[in-house]
């Protein structure tokens, strides 16, 4: 039986894997409630080596009716391209995207009101149809295409602005064979994966006792398609499934995990 606490996380340690810059605020939730909190990012977050060029280019924004920005990172590396200007019609994927814009002086026209992924951005009627309309669309290098397709075949003319890149990261000497250490004395209980690249290249980094540990861990995911994705790369145990990859839901899914344990 798991120990006893005022604090309802104690006695649980939580790996999270989000990349450094982005971390803070989900280890902080997890240790106010009594966590152990392990970190290993599994994907780097840095300037995409062509954003100057990219952001002189497009400085002036001729004629785009919409920018959407995909994510915070988008925000971080691309806000930019706004100028300061406050006319324009601006879409976000996520409430941590809209959050970063309106923190950064800019007023969001189109966001889902509820989710976080490019599925329930493409819901808003907004975005329905926009026949003829010039969309840009500020992201990173690579990942999902969907929105991408999705708003060319309803009618738009889609440019692609990548500002940042994701990259796989490289652990320091040692860190996976510690990581393995504590998992085999029982102190990692969840690994908290906030996107199916993140625990893709997670898994990759660990090769023999380390990946077996990983394959029968518990992970927490932000949507039932990367919960899929989870099971899907061999993980063998259910994945509890939070409602959004924002820090406090991705808190509540594991207390609710915490509460149905004998116990608890």
């Amino acid at each position: 039986m798991l120990p006893t606490s005022p604090l309802p996380l104690a006695g649980i340690g939580v790996l999270v894997t989000r990349p450094e810059q982005q971390a803070g605020g989900l280890c902080r939730l997890l240790e106010s409630q009594g966590a152990a909190v392990y970190r290993l990012p599994a994907m780097s977050i840095r300037e995409h080596p062509k954003r100057r060029e990219l952001l002189a280019r497009l400085k002036t924004l001729p004629g785009f009716d919409l920018i959407v920005f995909i994510s915070a990172n988008a925000v971080r590396y691309g806000a930019e391209i706004l100028a300061q200007r406050r006319d324009l019609a601006i879409a976000a994927v996520g409430p941590a995207t809209a959050r970063a814009l309106n923190q950064a002086g800019y007023r969001v026209s189109i966001a889902s009101s509820e989710g976080f992924d490019s599925e329930h951005l493409l819901a808003h009627p907004r975005l329905a149809s926009l026949h003829g309309q010039r969309v840009l669309l500020v992201k990173g290098s690579g990942g999902r295409d969907l929105l991408e397709q999705q708003l060319a075949q309803r009618g738009a003319q889609v440019e692609a602005a990548p500002v940042y890149e994701r990259r796989p990261a490289t652990p320091a000497p040692g860190t996976l064979l510690e990581l393995e250490r504590r998992f085999e004395a029982g102190e990692i209980h969840l690994i908290s994966a906030t996107s199916l690249e993140i625990a893709g290249n997670l898994l990759a980094l660990a090769q023999g006792a380390l990946r077996d540990q990983f394959e029968r861990a518990l992970w927490v995911a932000p949507s039932a398609r990367v919960a899929q994705g989870i099971a899907d790369l061999g993980v063998r145990q259910p994945v509890i499934q939070s409602r959004s990859a924002e820090d406090q839901e991705l808190l509540n899914a594991i207390l609710r995990w915490r509460s149905t344990l004998s116990g608890a």
